[in-house]
């Protein structure tokens, strides 16, 4: 299908001193005028700061990606403003495997580098597949017989010199030889991990559902350190990566504890707590940290499930500002600015150096507004020329102009979307809940 896909772009339009470009999606809302008001028990609603609403938003200019290798893209997670052309519209798409169902769930996000892109499904097996063509390269299936059919959850896919890394539902940590999917040496870990790892200098490193992080080396699986956080008896649907930079490892865990390491040996560095005392009901009171950290230019920010969105000194631990905004997705930076997507589902704009919230832009809660009916769980933002995309249980994903929050448009997606889109070689790629994998370039 020839969409008009989100980052088809046509005129360019100046805005802010920066290139705004016009798209091509090809639903157009027209937002009724008027304030709104929550309506929904416990509901927040999260508004600009009066002092900032008339704030011009300036963003870098965006930059080629050639790879996006690991979760969140590179280490620190910090990926900013990424080039994709001005007209793209779908290139192909294939399936990867076992899609979701009651039991099983996609958790990971694709990760590309190469010309492959690599996903893992629902049942923990792995695909490498050509960026340019879509057609399946290899596809290895992880889980020990014994465990197969135990309906375990699955974790995520890293890629990184040549080989891929995977983390599984089932304690174990593979890594493969990227270009033929054969195994290269597996690592039994002490629980479960849903969520992918994160490679850096030669390390491993990933974080149990116990909350427990390991680090191994990369060439050998051998256990290098460990470190442990406080077990936490519940917790969300799936993890956040650790952020690596500057010899700096930042662990989110599920007990709201982020926790910096030293990525040498594991000395801890310094540790805070994002678990909020405002606590309305069992499901606020997770203090889950499941967005990826990011490290940035010196800077750490992270936020909890539980209401605490901070930036901290990466060295000192110091805590440089806090936001009283909760979320279970993964922040995105972009020069000066953070964009996030709350447990309300509004996307914000708040200062990196601040905390201070430029925009907010509701957006749909529920599939049948009016009989308040099946709710929409939405994932991202990414920011790629000009637009951030963010992607929905319903199978919708929707741009928002970045310095203003404008709706801009659509794409219908072929089922729902719980993982965040990735940006690679200028290609927009969506990993759908029914394991279709789709292309935009």
């Amino acid at each position: 299908m020839a969409l008009s896909i989100a980052i088809a772009l046509a005129a360019p339009l100046s805005v802010g001193g920066c290139t705004y470009l016009t798209d091509l999606f090809s639903k157009e809302e027209v937002p009724l005028p008027g304030t709104r008001i929550a309506i929904l028990t416990n509901q927040r609603t999260l508004a600009a700061d009066a002092e900032l609403k008339d704030h011009q938003i300036l963003l870098p200019a965006p930059s080629p990606n050639p790879e996006w290798p690991q979760p969140g893209g590179y280490p620190n997670h910090a990926m900013h403003h990424i080039l994709v052309p001005e007209n793209i519209t779908k290139a192909w798409s294939t399936n990867v495997g076992k899609g979701v169902d009651d039991e099983l769930r996609i958790l990971g996000s694709p990760v590309a580098a190469g010309g492959r892109i690599f996903t893992m499904d629902s049942e923990s097996e792995v695909y490498a597949v050509d960026m340019k063509s879509g057609d399946t390269i290899w596809d290895v299936e992880l889980a020990p017989k014994a465990e197969a059919d135990d309906g375990l959850l699955s974790g995520g896919v890293t890629t990184e010199g040549g080989r891929v890394y995977a983390a599984t539902g089932f304690g174990h940590v593979i890594a493969l030889d990227a270009a033929t999917g054969k195994e290269i040496w597996r690592t039994v870990l002490s629980g479960p991990m849903h969520a992918a790892p994160t490679v850096r200098g030669g390390r491993v490193f990933v974080i149990t559902l116990d909350n427990r992080t390991f680090a191994l080396d990369a060439n050998t699986g051998q256990q290098l350190w460990d470190h442990s956080g406080i077990t936490e008896s519940a917790s969300l649907l799936g993890s956040g990566s650790p952020a690596v930079d500057q010899g700096v490892v930042v662990v989110p865990y599920s007990s709201g504890e982020l926790v910096a390491l030293r990525a040498e040996n594991g000395r801890l560095l310094w540790s805070d707590s994002l678990a909020s005392l405002k606590r309305s009901d069992i499901v606020s009171a997770l203090s889950h940290i499941r967005g990826r950290p990011i490290i940035d230019r010196g800077r750490v920010i992270a936020i909890s499930h539980s209401g605490i969105m901070a930036a901290y000194d990466l060295r000192t631990g110091r805590r440089i500002w806090e936001r009283d905004i909760g979320g279970i997705e993964s922040p995105w930076i972009a020069g000066d600015y953070i964009f996030v997507l709350t447990n309300d589902a509004e996307v914000a704009a708040v200062s990196r150096d601040t905390g201070g919230v430029y925009w907010v832009r509701p957006l749909p809660r529920f599939e049948n507004p009016e009989k308040q009916r099946d709710p929409v769980v939405w994932t991202g933002p990414i920011l790629a020329s000009d637009r951030l995309i963010v992607a929905g249980s319903h199978g919708v994903a929707w741009a928002l102009s970045p310095y203003s929050g404008k709706f801009i448009g659509e794409v219908e997606m072929p089922d729902g979307i719980s993982v965040p889109p990735i940006v690679a070689d200028g290609r927009v790629i969506f990993l759908s809940d029914d394991a279709e994998l789709i292309v935009y370039q």
